[in-house]
């Protein structure tokens, strides 16, 4: 056996491709930082660089990566490549002024492939497991559209004009992502036009599909206020 075939160990590929699109189009306004919170530092690197090398990670045998961001941001994010030497593959696409925009976009760069799943996460999750990862893909190969959630752990009300009611708590789940689909599902959920009510992919998926939701980690939390990434630096500290 070749020296150099034992040091590189071998995944099999997929039976289905698999893509993955990342979306980060936050100002990090709710952050009070100085720049958008994809490209705060997290451990030393941008936070959006540690959820590419999430997606990048061989086992999951991700064939291609879009990165979506702003127009205005593109810049500064191959600026930041160069800065950090990344060797990642991934393709770059400006977004939209919506997050549904800015998927949309990223699926168009996906054109060129007929077949395959697609996940979509935020990239300001830099935590995600690679379990979690293939958790997603795994469900939507059966199930055609699929997503990350977990049980709210705090007791929760809804509110009306009239007060405030219980609700059960076993019975919700809070999403994150990826919510990963049949390529071509997604295709026909983006060419309807947008709905306010779109929230995530799945809500966009939703009269056209069943999502399955499979068990999340609440470690996969998404980078939004101060405190996060004071949470973000924790964990990574534990892991490392």
């Amino acid at each position: 056996m070749n020296p150099s075939s034992r040091s590189s160990p071998q995944y099999p590929h997929p039976p289905v491709p698999r893509f993955a699109i990342l979306v980060a189009g936050g100002s990090g306004t709710r952050m009070a930082a100085d720049r958008p919170k994809q490209f705060l530092l997290l451990h030393g690197e941008p936070v959006l660089l540690h959820t590419l090398r999430r997606f990048a990670e061989p086992a999951l045998g991700v064939a291609e990566i879009i990165v979506v961001l702003p127009a205005s941001q593109m810049d500064t994010w191959q600026q930041l490549c160069q800065h950090h030497q990344v060797r990642i593959p991934h393709t770059l696409v400006p977004g939209g002024s919506t997050r549904w925009a800015s998927v949309k976009a990223g699926l168009g760069a996906l054109s060129p492939y007929p077949g395959g799943l697609v996940a979509v996460h935020d990239g300001v999750r830099p935590l995600v497991s690679r379990l979690v990862v293939e958790r997603t893909y795994a469900a939507a190969a059966t199930y055609a559209a699929a997503a990350a959630a977990v049980m709210p752990k705090d007791s929760v009300r809804l509110v009306s004009p009239h007060g405030s009611s219980a609700q059960n708590r076993s019975r919700l789940r809070l999403m994150q992502t990826p919510q990963t689909f049949e390529i071509d599902l997604l295709r026909r959920a983006y060419a309807m036009p947008e709905l306010a009510s779109f929230t995530d992919d799945a809500t966009v998926v939703d009269d056209l599909c069943r999502v399955q939701l499979v068990e999340g980690d609440y470690c996969n939390l998404k980078i939004t206020t101060p405190e996060d990434l004071i949470v973000a630096e924790a964990l990574l500290s534990a892991t490392a």
